[in-house]
């Protein structure tokens, strides 16, 4: 059985509940020319795509509703509809710039399940690579994230624009 584990990331979850408001919200409210600064990717009517900050993997995004939303069975259809274009947009934009093996795709739904943000409902994509998981963080609770997230943002955002350019 692999196992995805992520220890470094205890700090967030356990004070998650510490941070006033949302910060999808936070990075959603910003002009263009902050984007870069807050991971925001791509803005769609009613979804867009912004890097995880605390990434499991290089290229780890997360797709979420424009809508301030905590309830998946709350999601309009529209809204839903646009979430799963941008996951096909996101599979083959990272397909193409980071050439993975596989993809880890879902929700997280309540604490329990893994969610560090409850309030606002997002869909992870996290790349997935042959040997990604190696004795780093199961001897040294380290992960190795081989890019910073600036390099990734400009990468990931290149490989979307190109995507979306090429299905309009």
């Amino acid at each position: 059985m692999k196992i995805l584990w992520a220890p470094w990331r205890r700090a967030y979850v356990e004070n998650v509940d510490k941070i006033e408001g949302c910060f999808l919200c936070h990075a959603l409210s910003q002009p263009p020319e902050k984007w870069k600064e807050v991971l925001l990717v791509y803005k769609g009517k009613n979804a867009f795509i912004i890097l995880n900050k605390y990434p499991y993997n290089t290229g780890h995004l997360m797709i979420v509703p424009v809508k301030h939303i905590g309830n998946y069975e709350e999601v309009d259809e529209e809204t839903a509809l646009e979430m799963h274009k941008l996951l096909q947009v996101s599979l083959k934009a990272l397909k193409k710039e980071y050439k993975p093996h596989g993809f880890n795709v879902g929700y997280n739904f309540g604490r329990p399940a893994g969610a560090g943000l409850e309030e606002h409902i997002h869909l992870h994509v996290v790349p997935r690579w042959n040997g990604d998981t190696n004795f780093m963080p199961v001897l040294a609770q380290t992960k190795v994230i081989s890019e910073d997230l600036y390099s990734t943002y400009d990468r990931v955002k290149k490989a979307i624009e190109e995507v979306l350019n090429e299905s309009s």
